[in-house]
């Protein structure tokens, strides 16, 4: 990681510095868009081939029946069942209070208008099951779907060697998931978008998932004949506040929980202390040493940076700017800064709230907007798998008290029918 003095920049250096790795689109777009096209024009018999050729598909049968899950499920450890009926818990609370409430107005005599919340039929998740089995993810996209009362809920996650990841097949169930494909990538989101002769598509789709999975997830998204996503995606991120009170190797941890993610994952530190950046960086080399996925974090650091700043002030205004996945306030008195925080995917406030607690278990989500999409974007929620529709209903009254207003301003946009319709009912 490079440590940087934000004072010896321009503000056109800033800006370029808060530049986010550029992600490699056009040769991702384009071989993804032979696989949709593929997919929709031939079926199942597509999906298969390419389930056999990414996924090691032995052979010609997708779905998982939930005899299947349940076999896989009995190999689960106690200790991981345990923890996983915890974190389902904590999650559970924490979505069940985002239900919206039902409300009606009368917003003059004799009109009425009301709104209602109405979940959304048909969805799909995507679990990543690449270099890592996101089980996790299941949680945080298959409680909310239960929680909005979603009518049909369907998996895509990759399964290598037919053998299902015990914690998945039992998160799966506990989620009530309705169907499961084994089969990942872009044929998935395929399928799940535009169907198949045996599978009837999804109306949105959810889940975090590599570069061809973003970019599946982005075309399907503007296709007529495809479906609705979450949010636009990029490679995951945090970026930590700290002065020197913070502990520079729980900061050096942090960092290292996300550059384990993936090599095109980015970790930024902003600090007014020049010794703790210092600490912070040898507690990283330390602590890389230890670790399983050492090759991965290494590349990612190497998009990463610590920056040294004059005060909490700018950092926060940095923090703004950039607009991260995850942000981490490791200062004093950090729920100061809480209202001034308007950019971020999730907040982590203290020395004693690492981002894997969201990641895991303390109840948020974990699938939040990345690569600056948080200054547009909300995480996932209950919300996202609902959508609304407002009614009103007028009496002969109301009609008559709102005539006046309508009639003058469709005249004024010279959308005469419009205008008829209300003298229409009035001459009646």
């Amino acid at each position: 990681m490079k440590i940087i003095e934000l004072k010896n920049l321009t503000e056109k250096q800033i800006q370029q510095l808060l530049r986010r790795p550029a992600i490699k689109t056009s040769d991702v777009f384009e071989a993804v868009q032979l696989i949709l096209q593929d997919v929709k024009k031939n079926g199942r018999k597509a999906v298969i081939r390419y389930a056999k050729k990414y996924d090691g598909l032995k052979n010609d049968e997708i779905l998982i029946e939930k005899k299947e899950l349940i076999a896989a499920e009995k190999k689960l450890s106690k200790d991981l069942r345990k923890a996983i009926l915890t974190a389902f818990k904590n999650i559970t609370r924490f979505h069940e209070k985002q239900k919206k409430s039902e409300y009606e107005i009368e917003t003059m005599k004799g009109v009425k208008c009301w709104r209602k919340s109405i979940p959304i039929e048909n969805v799909g998740l995507y679990i990543p099951g690449g270099t890592a089995v996101l089980f996790s993810t299941m949680l945080m996209l298959g409680i909310p779907a239960k929680i909005a009362g979603c009518k049909r809920v369907v998996v895509c996650s990759p399964v290598k060697g037919n053998e299902i990841n015990p914690a998945l097949a039992f998160t799966a169930r506990i989620c009530e998931v309705d169907e499961f494909y084994k089969i990942g990538g872009a044929h998935s989101i395929a399928m799940m978008a535009y169907g198949i002769e045996d599978f009837k598509k999804v109306d949105k789709i959810f889940g975090p998932g590599n570069q061809y999975v973003t970019a599946a997830k982005s075309l399907v998204s503007i296709d007529p004949d495809g479906c609705a996503i979450d949010m636009p995606a990029g490679p995951s991120e945090v970026l930590i506040i700290a002065d020197n009170s913070a502990n520079s190797s729980f900061v050096a941890a942090d960092l290292l929980s996300q550059a384990e993610h993936g090599e095109d994952s980015q970790v930024i530190l902003i600090t007014t202390d020049k010794k703790f950046a210092e600490e912070v960086f040898l507690n990283i080399n330390e602590q890389l040493k230890l670790l399983p996925r050492k090759f991965i974090a290494e590349q990612s650091l190497k998009n990463s940076l610590i920056i040294l700043i004059e005060d909490i002030e700018q950092a926060i205004n940095l923090s703004n700017s950039y607009a991260p996945e995850h942000l981490i306030l490791s200062v004093r008195n950090p729920r100061r800064l809480i209202n001034k925080i308007i950019n971020a995917g999730s907040v982590f406030i203290g020395n004693y709230s690492p981002e894997s607690a969201g990641d895991y278990a303390s109840g948020t989500n974990h699938s939040l907007p990345t690569y600056g999409y948080a200054k547009s974007f909300s995480g996932v929620s209950v919300e996202a798998f609902m959508k609304s529709i407002t009614f009103q209903q007028l009496t002969k009254d109301g009609l008559k008290n709102i005539s006046d207003t309508v009639i003058k301003l469709a005249e004024e946009e010279k959308l005469q029918a419009h205008a008829n319709a209300i003298k229409i009912r009035l001459q009646k």
